[in-house]
């Protein structure tokens, strides 16, 4: 398995979605679009438009990492990822995989702060033990980036993408975020997602069948 950019763009963002607002989930094609292009929490920063999530959303179906909920009224559907099934893992490695997925190589203290909203994890040693499994697997998700000159910890990669990146790459932008992110900003975007899906239920969702 190996996705594009842009695949893992949109399958981090299902899972996102599913962990941390899972009274949102599945997404419409709005709701995902948004979460795609969050200007917080992604590195990099896309802006990603219908057709190339389209696409990439066909392109993973066929490869069974997404399915559609069809909307019994035929005016709304929505989209969920199905990476857990796929790969035979559970949350708090789709959590680990996810944030990876949106922001790129991380050291295990960011990586339990990111994904404190998706799997909470009791300790440190808990979430490399995580990461660990992710590596150890025949076909490893993740690899430990060992520590470049000027950086205080080593980093880990997911690998969905293919290999992880170059130090030359990873030392441009691992762990950075190209926007500043408050203390409510995870809160407002999720608000605002919220609405989006309240006012596209009211279009009529009577019912929804799974593809």
């Amino acid at each position: 398995m190996q996705l594009t950019p842009v695949q893992a763009r949109v399958v981090g963002s299902l899972i996102e979605k599913e962990l941390a607002t899972p009274d949102n989930y599945p997404l419409s094609m709005n709701a995902l679009l948004l979460a795609c292009n969050q200007a917080t929490a992604r590195h990099p920063v896309m802006q990603l438009d219908e057709p190339t999530v389209s696409n990439a959303l066909a392109n993973l179906r066929a490869e069974q990492l997404v399915r559609i909920v069809y909307s019994r009224s035929n005016r709304v559907d929505k989209w969920r990822h199905a990476l857990d099934e796929a790969l035979a893992i559970e949350r708090p490695a789709l959590a680990l995989l996810a944030v990876l997925m949106l922001r790129g190589p991380q050291t295990t203290a960011e990586l339990r702060t990111r994904t404190e909203r998706l799997n909470p994890f009791a300790d440190v040693a808990e979430l490399e033990d995580e990461l660990r499994r992710l590596a150890g697997r025949p076909e490893p998700l993740a690899a430990r980036l060992e520590r470049q000159p000027g950086h205080k910890e080593p980093r880990w990669a997911q690998l969905l993408t293919g290999p992880p990146p170059s130090p030359e790459e990873w030392e441009s932008s691992a762990g950075r975020d190209p926007v500043a992110t408050g203390p409510g900003t995870a809160a407002r975007l999720d608000a605002l997602e919220a609405r989006v899906a309240a006012l596209e239920e009211r279009l009529g969702t009577a019912g929804t069948l799974e593809a």
